[in-house]
């Protein structure tokens, strides 16, 4: 009786294996799947991250320098219209991707990008201000050029939030 019992546990085991193991492969695969998924979708949220400090970064340090050209300019008297246009150009990009960064990035590195954003914008009125003649009280070129310098702080400590929340250490 003992080699008969045997003979059906086998049996019965080699029958449950054989109908559980296409079961058991599926759910296995199923749960591989699932796993790619998530790193492919954590792969998409960094890249398009990273692409937004990316392109806030060049805009901002763009927008900064042709905003410093622009006081040099108009300081010397020969502010053209081409600086003009390139300065518009810059503060539009700028601003675009300022815009855009708002919906895919962290609040801290939002915080960051809005100090640097209100020295920006503050020395942007300033230089249209001058070339239009209607500088207020003590504004000059020279004196927007040193309030500018404050901008270069804040744009390396966003520049290093950014790498540090894209996990980029010195």
């Amino acid at each position: 009786m003992t080699v008969a019992i045997t003979a059906m546990i086998t049996a019965v085991v080699g029958v449950l294996g054989t109908l559980f193991a296409p079961v058991l492969s599926h759910r296995l695969g199923a749960r591989q799947r699932a796993e790619d998924a998530e790193l492919a979708e954590r792969r998409r949220r960094f890249e398009e991250r990273r692409a937004a400090y990316t392109a806030m970064n060049r805009a901002s340090r763009q927008f900064h320098t042709l905003l410093k050209d622009a006081l040099h300019r108009i300081r010397d008297g020969v502010y053209t219209d081409q600086d003009r246009d390139q300065l518009e150009e810059a503060r539009r990009e700028y601003r675009d991707h300022y815009a855009e960064a708002q919906m895919v990035v962290p609040e801290r590195i939002l915080e960051a990008s809005r100090a640097v954003n209100r020295v920006l914008a503050d020395i942007d009125a300033v230089v249209k201000r001058l070339d239009r003649g209607l500088a207020q009280e003590g504004e000059s070129a020279g004196q927007a050029l040193s309030d500018l310098k404050g901008a270069e702080p804040l744009l390396t400590a966003m520049r290093r939030l950014m790498r540090d929340d894209l996990g980029l250490r010195d």
